[in-house]
């Protein structure tokens, strides 16, 4: 389960201080039934309304033909058209209507906490605490430091109870980010987005969107994950609101495909044949990342009445077809229910298995939910002895309790938890880009490089000569690149500083990381590919051979690194092997050598050449982790936002 966000609710109760965690106007409503003209924002950014021009904008169509002009934000539609071109072009225009609405409520929202960063909320403005939860000591040291650092620059309002907790002993509620690896050391909480000046984390983009939620909430706690962004767009005079008793939870339309990985709702019977923008129901059950014959059976697959309409590709996409589900993101408990489950865990005890608080509370709630759930293992990272028993505990302390689902039909989902969503969402998607304002180029310096820079390349608070060449696709992050760096196609270099000749290969992931060894502060850069699987473990030494590396079996990486299989080479459990734990990254003294060591275990897999690392004192992901100084970490990154700073300051003087 992600590390969550956790959020407490505005002041109505002293007890309650902290807590786990779409209307068109009457023209848009009727443009979207009239086949001849829809009716546009000109300039969705724009808050204002669209002033009506004389230029005309015209869709290509067969042969060059225009499809549909656009006159002072009125489509209309050639005449000659098919009728399945005209439906394709509905189909464009529709979305590009759908973006420019979630475009222009994101930007409201961010612009409203923008008006609170640094300055001191009133009481019931705001949340009363913010919590993060970490998985361990060390990250709860590292989360501590960047909230006070983001406070200090005022990056955050002011007069919140900001709190980080951290597990108990036992297992864990959370993870390392291993399948986003260059959030592992600070935090998925604090991934740096693609826009904001000072760059936004998603600390920030979080608070920003749910800034109307803690106004319009009965006392409880709000529930939400560190990697995944929520768009939604509602009627001016419309408000989200939680309170009702037990759990509420947030839906959105999604394609069958997305709802094969999270959860799903199966929705009581409607007497309301109108779908609106916000729309308030009951859960009849949940299915926690169910096949599609499964949703089918279940009755949680909905077909709209005007499938031309529907959102189409891309991975944060609603839908792509005629059929959709309703999946979720963010949930609420009610203090009562929240008391409740406190009682239960007190009187369990020490856990002695891993709780998730979607797939185990949510399954257990509604009229139609069943104890079968409880034996159903598949989707659990770690079948740990005594979880059945578990959730048929918590089944038999929620079995009765409503889940109330408040479906945001406008609305968008984006998961940014893996390496390959991550690039592309800040590179290549396109909607995602223009409904948040996504820049290429982010508190850097960046000589020559807004034009040159490749098209869906993103620079984010780095420093890059005007001779380093970033290809499309790729992302830099906190990073120092010199003269004579290029960066291949749909690769990560994170906190990385660079100062020599250096090639970073295409699909290629490296980040640098501080450690404190023997008291000493040294520096390990961890590289793997873009597609590699970190998760992927195998339980005994004669299945090492099933971990590939770039591509390549760990046992051909060993052959050229002058290494072999044996209990030696993986840190921690001996019955869990994986890439996580493998012995393969050199420490050094010095960042720039770090990274010159990690690309020479890149090249020779890539060239299938020999490069030793038997001279190497060697330590695995974990252990790195482990030992990593997260001040010296943070230096570095305040060392790049002095010098971003000052640079941009003399320009401004010019």
């Amino acid at each position: 389960m992600p590390v969550p966000l956790t959020c407490s609710l505005p002041p109505h109760e002293p007890e309650s201080i902290f807590s786990r965690t779409q209307k068109f106007d009457e023209a848009q409503k009727e443009s979207s039934a009239v086949a001849a003209s829809l009716r546009l924002p000109r300039q969705p950014v724009s808050l204002a309304p669209p002033s009506r021009a004389s230029s005309v904008k015209p869709c290509p169509a067969r042969g060059g033909e225009e499809a549909a002009t656009s006159l002072g934000g009125v489509y209309c539609f050639n005449p000659e058209l098919s009728d399945c071109e005209r439906s394709a072009v509905q189909k464009k225009v529709q979305l590009e209507m759908e973006s420019g609405l979630l475009q222009r409520a994101t930007r409201e929202r961010l612009e409203r906490f923008a008006r609170l960063r640094g300055k001191t909320v009133e009481t019931g403005e705001f949340w009363d605490a913010v919590v993060i939860t970490a998985v361990d000591k060390n990250q709860e040291i590292a989360y501590k430091k960047q909230l006070s650092e983001k406070l200090k620059r005022k990056e955050l309002p002011l007069g919140v109870h900001y709190h980080v907790f951290v597990d108990p002993p036992g297992p864990k509620i959370g993870g390392y980010s291993q399948r986003l690896p260059n959030a592992s050391a600070l935090g998925k909480i604090f991934t740096a987005l693609p826009f904001g000046d000072p760059v936004y984390q998603m600390v920030d983009l979080k608070l920003a969107m749910y800034i109307d939620f803690s106004t319009h909430m009965n006392p409880g706690i709000l529930i939400t994950c560190a990697d995944d962004i929520e768009l939604y767009n509602i009627g001016p005079t419309e408000f989200i609101r939680f309170d009702q008793p037990g759990f509420t939870a947030l839906a959105h339309p999604s394609n069958l495909a997305i709802g094969t990985t999270h959860g799903v709702f199966v929705l009581e019977p409607s007497s309301h044949s109108v779908e609106g923008e916000l729309e308030y129901r009951a859960c009849h059950r949940f299915l926690h990342k169910p096949s599609i014959e499964t949703m089918h059976q279940s009755g949680a697959v909905h077909e709209r009445s005007n499938p031309q309409l529907c959102s189409s590709e891309g991975l944060g996409d609603s839908t792509k077809n005629s059929k959709y589900v309703y999946t979720d993101s963010l949930f609420y408990i009610d203090h009562s229910t929240a008391a409740l489950l406190l009682t239960f865990y007190k009187q369990m005890g020490t856990l002695c298995c891993e709780i998730d608080a979607y797939g185990d509370f949510l399954q257990a709630l509604g009229p139609g939910a069943t104890q079968a759930y409880a034996k159903n293992i598949e989707n659990v990272a770690k079948k740990e002895q005594g979880l059945v028993e578990m959730r048929e505990k918590i089944f038999a302390l929620l079995k009765g309790f409503p889940l109330n689902v408040i479906l945001l039909n406008n609305s968008k989902f984006y998961h940014i938890g893996t390496t390959r969503e991550y690039l592309f969402h800040f590179t290549n998607d396109r909607k995602l880009t223009l409904e948040m304002g996504l820049q290429p180029v982010v508190f850097s310096i960046c000589p020559n490089h807004s034009k040159d820079l490749g098209k869906s390349a993103c620079i984010i608070h780095s420093v890059l000569s005007s001779k380093c060449s970033v290809a499309p696709g790729s992302v830099v992050e906190y990073s120092r690149l010199g003269p004579e760096v290029t960066v291949g196609t749909n690769s990560i270099v994170s906190g990385c500083c660079i100062n020599t000749k250096a090639d970073i290969p295409s699909n290629a992931f490296i980040t640098t990381l501080s450690m404190r060894i023997d008291g000493k502060i040294a520096y390990a850069s961890v590289v793997f590919g873009i597609e590699d699987n970190l998760k992927h473990n195998v339980a005994a030494l004669s299945q090492a051979h099933l971990l590939r590396f770039f591509g390549l079996g760990i046992g051909q990486c060993l052959e050229l690194w002058g290494l072999r299989v044996s209990e030696q080479l993986f840190s921690g459990d001996k019955t869990c092997l994986s890439l996580w734990t493998v012995r393969i990254f050199p420490i050094c003294s010095t960042l720039s050598d770090s990274v010159q060591v990690s690309l020479g275990i890149l090249n020779s897999v890539q060239s299938k050449s020999p490069f030793k690392l038997n001279s190497f004192r060697l330590l695995s992901v974990e252990e790195i982790l482990h030992s990593k100084d997260v001040e010296d970490m943070l230096k570095f990154r305040q060392q790049l936002y002095e010098e971003i700073s000052l640079h941009r300051q003399k320009e401004n003087e010019i």
